[in-house]
């Protein structure tokens, strides 16, 4: 540990209500360790006439967040809770996101996936209590919109990892840490509700503007303070609303000889959802003397997403000919038609509804017997259980079946200047008896010609860790060595998706019908980009009575086929550690030197898919691969003057690829004349894929001038030595088909590992509170950091450089606070510039696109009514907040001009007003 000479105040709050966890092992302060340290502080400060003021709120949550960046070996971030069940923000990711190096990425108007140091979720690896978690999405990047921050006690970002760090990740990983109650040491009972407001309103009828949270906590000591308990648990019920405009894209227009490019066509609707989300958590803590301690900790949460999408889907340039007649295009502005008409335009009225049901189990129990003063010994098993199912409807209407039948309009339009436009329109979209269920276009003949009315996605996703950790340490009396650890740590992860999808056929077909009364709902306003109103019903209703014919897309399409995979991983991480605590001259100088053994054996379960006589053939597929690497580290901090610390860190890390990616699945076609003299050509996924590997460079200035006040500077370098591209290959399909004629050696677009590069950049932070420099400024603070960030990454030697997902070159977090006499304000701001963006596309696939910088504020103001002096309302208090204060939009865009917008979601402000009881 450092040699810092923190405050009796820092002290006492670091031992008293910081829950420092070793990576999985916990090595937090224990119940008498903590009760004495308090005592000796208490001591101390009599001793030495010093008066300790109670510190809370933010102020208590900076000090204990830089005690915890003081304490670390390696290079970390972090987080606390101002008090039990309240971290700083209303999410775990947005407090992420504040955080130097750190950038959240919004989902539905919240922040949900993060990037550490310019690298994306793919490179970001999350524990609780030191475990790694099973994830509900495709991959293995945790959506921290599933942990309610009420239940966490802090939250660690490691940069640079250590030897007993078994999850480590080439961008960093986030460790979400529970309550410790010995170390709480006092019986705490709290309790809160919150109502919840988003000021965009109900944009569809059967939906809410309005919802609530509620949680409450409950710690306490029995035995003799030698058993602990804590259970906490929080309700969500969260609203939100969105405007969303939706392009197809923007070809050219061939109408001069300048070819400016016009909307491609436009997919605009509002979205409603209700999120709700239950966590429980239950800790079980066991100290009976100094020589054993036991931890048992168990975290569910259940999450529930409805959503409820509506809107006009109109073809433009790419809809001439079966949508329309063409576009005249009446303005163009530097390349762009700004304004137009579509003429004898039809357009497909969407009522389209996503569920997703998706539910988390992590269980853990660590226990550390200490055998003398020289010998602990520790084992830890951990089960992460996670599960999704989703729903991805879609229901067409529109005025006739298939292309050129039914009533059609002439649409204007106008480009607005953010990358929107506005229509005008002459039918009524809202008429029931225009309006009717079936499919507008030629979309698609699953049982007839234009037989396509809906179309349905159903995908699973299943995962499950299992892991046990034997270790050891040994503690040297004398010499530079402090102490070694070693040991041997075994994880099995299973995870599989299954998807489905299915064509909606109305069981009238091929007569459209008008929408029976009891399914029609209230109609729904998309004056937004203006179109007025538009004929809403309940889809999913609908569609549970049984009034659609389905048919299985995997049978007819051939990609559909191999969207389903199974994947296995065995690792098995041997690791040593040597802790170092000696001097340069009178300089302190700790740290560490470790290496890690990771070998590996990881397998797929798949399909080979090919297409016969209009039908989808499909074969069971198996392969893998194992492998062995070896990832040295090493930490190293010398304090070159009192409070002030340079730290060095190197290490070779490693990020296992994307399990979605690594799927043993292969599509294929067989050609039996060739133009190229290749027969075969397919696509697939790659169960051999080996890991990203980085080696990383670390180095940072710290200077800690006060309890609550600090400056640091850090730079750093990760040498990528490999990166995972799609790249054609020859492939054998000699070995899945004996019997293949013609050549057996055909090409396969497939992830595999290619060339490396880099990413590198500086990160700065200060923290000041301002009475620290004149007393009349008490409770007035800053929070200030920011990052600069670059890479260059190539498939090849002599490819161009690939631009990573995730990483923005810039972010910029800034907050502001007021505390006293239990009064708080504080406006928070943070930025990041623009970004490659992973989001959902059609049958809810993954893919990246370019994302628009975006800077999200957030304000809150409160009264903590313990210390108005009034003995009854002691341990009450109140708190209104506003997220994205600033209405800031969501917009991602086509190519490198930004008026080719993609995607605009307007989400408006959500508005929080709430109490917090504490006894």
């Amino acid at each position: 540990m450092m040699r810092f000479k923190p405050s009796v105040l820092t002290l006492a709050l670091f031992a008293a209500g910081v829950s420092m966890y070793s990576h999985g092992a916990e090595e937090a302060v224990t119940a008498k360790s903590a009760d004495e340290a308090v005592k000796s502080q208490d001591a101390k400060a009599e001793d030495q006439a010093i008066e300790v003021i109670q510190v809370t709120g933010i102020r208590r949550s900076l000090q204990e967040s830089q005690a915890t960046k003081m304490a670390n070996s390696s290079v970390v971030e972090a987080i606390s809770a101002e008090d039990i069940g309240k971290l700083p923000d209303v999410s775990i990711a947005e407090s992420l996101a504040r955080l130097p190096g750190v950038a959240a990425q919004r989902l539905d108007g919240r922040a949900n996936v993060i990037s550490i140091r310019g690298l994306g979720p793919d490179f970001t690896t999350a524990t609780l209590n030191g475990r790694e978690q099973a994830t509900v999405n495709d991959n293995r990047g945790v959506e921290f919109d599933q942990y309610p921050s009420e239940l966490l006690n802090q939250v660690v970002v490691y940069k640079t990892p250590d030897a007993t760090l078994m999850t480590q990740s080439i961008g960093g990983t986030v460790d979400m840490q529970t309550i410790r109650p010995l170390a709480h040491g006092q019986q705490t009972f709290v309790v809160g509700a919150r109502g919840e407001y988003n000021d965009l309103g109900a944009l569809n009828s059967d939906s809410t503007d309005k919802g609530y949270r509620f949680n409450f906590s409950y710690v306490d000591q029995f035995l003799d303070d030698t058993l602990g308990v804590a259970v906490g648990y929080a309700r969500m019920s969260s609203p939100n609303q969105e405007e969303r405009w939706q392009a197809w894209g923007y070809p050219e227009l061939d109408y001069n000889a300048n070819n400016p490019k016009v909307l491609g066509g436009a997919k605009p609707f509002v979205r409603s959802s209700e999120l709700q989300r239950d966590g429980v958590l239950a800790v079980l803590e066991y100290q009976p003397n100094d020589k054993f301690h036991s931890l048992l900790d168990l975290y569910y949460s259940k999450f529930d997403d409805q959503q409820l999408l509506r809107g006009i889907e109109i073809p433009g340039q790419w809809g001439a000919g079966w949508g329309n007649s063409g576009i005249t295009a009446n303005k163009s502005t530097d390349g762009l038609v700004t304004e137009g008409t579509i003429n004898d335009a039809a357009v497909v009225v969407r009522n389209d509804v996503n569920t997703r049901e998706a539910d988390a189990l992590s269980v853990g129990w660590n226990n550390q017997y200490q055998i003398n003063d020289s010998w602990t010994v520790e084992a830890d098993i951990a089960l992460s259980r996670a599960n999704r199912t989703d729903i991805g409807m879609e229901s067409y209407s529109g005025t006739g079946r298939g292309n050129g039948n039914g009533a059609t309009d002439t649409l204007g339009f106008v480009y607005d200047g953010d990358g929107r436009y506005q229509f005008s329109h002459n039918l009524d979209y809202a008429d029931a008896a225009l309006i009717k269920l079936g499919g507008p276009f030629s979309w698609g003949n699953p049982v007839g010609p234009d037989s396509q009315d809906g179309f349905i996605n159903k995908p699973e996703i299943d995962d499950e860790i299992k892991s046990m950790r034997l270790a050891a340490e040994y503690m040297i009396d004398a010499g530079a060595i402090r102490n070694i650890t070693f040991g041997l740590n075994y994880t099995e992860r299973d995870k599989s998706k299954m998807d489905q999808g299915f064509y909606l056929t109305l069981k009238d077909y091929p007569a459209m019908i008008t929408v029976p009364s009891q399914y029609l709902l209230a109609p729904t306003s998309l004056d937004f980009f203006g179109m007025g109103d538009m004929l809403s019903y309940d889809s999913l209703a609908f569609y549970n009575d049984g009034h659609y014919i389905e048919t299985s897309a995997d049978s007819v399409d051939l990609s559909r086929a191999t969207n389903s995979w199974k994947v296995y991983e065995e690792v098995t991480t041997a690791f040593v550690k040597l802790d170092l605590d000696t001097s340069i001259g009178d300089m302190p100088l700790t740290g560490n030197f470790g290496l890690q053994a990771v070998d590996t054996d990881q397998s797929s379960d798949g399909t080979v898919a090919s297409v016969e006589d209009g039908k989808v053939v499909k074969t069971p597929i198996s392969a893998g691969d194992s492998y062995l690497e070896w990832l040295p580290s090493m930490n190293l901090s010398l304090e070159v003057a009192e409070d002030q610390v340079v730290r060095l860190a190197a290490a070779r890390t490693l990020t296992r690829a994307r399990m979605d990616k690594m799927n043993a699945n292969v599509n294929f076609s067989y050609n039996a004349n060739p133009s190229d003299g290749v027969n075969w050509t397919g696509g697939g996924g790659n169960p051999e894929l080996r890991p990203w590997l980085a080696r990383q460079y670390d180095i940072s200035y710290e200077n800690y001038f006060a309890d609550q006040g600090y400056f640091a500077i850090a730079a750093f370098y990760k040498d990528l030595e490999n990166y995972v591209f799609n790249q054609n290959s020859d492939f054998n399909f000699g070995e899945l088909f004996p019997d293949v004629p013609g050549n057996p050696i055909g090409n396969i677009s497939q992830p595999q590992n290619g060339n490396g590069g880099y990413v590198r950049g500086v990160e700065a932070t200060v923290q000041l509170d301002f009475g620290y420099f004149a007393q009349p400024l008490e409770g007035l603070g800053m929070y200030l950091s920011g990052t600069y960030n670059e890479s260059e990454v190539k498939e090849t030697a002599d490819s161009e450089p690939s631009t990573l997902p995730g990483l923005s070159e810039k972010t910029f977090n800034a907050t502001l606070y007021y505390e006293n006499s239990g009064f708080e304000a504080r406006i928070s701001s943070r930025y990041r510039s623009d970004f490659l963006g992973e989001v959902t596309k059609i049958s809810l696939q993954r893919e990246n696109v370019n994302i628009m910088a975006e800077t999200v504020v957030d304000a809150q103001i409160g009264y903590d009514f313990s210390e108005s002096g009034i003995d009854a309302l002691y341990g009450l208090s109140v708190l209104f907040q506003v997220n994205n204060l600033t209405n800031e939009p969501f917009i991602s865009y086509f190519g490198d001009d930004k008026r080719f917008v993609r995607d605009y979601q307007n989400y408006g402000r959500n508005f929080m007003l709430g109490a917090n009881y504490k006894f």
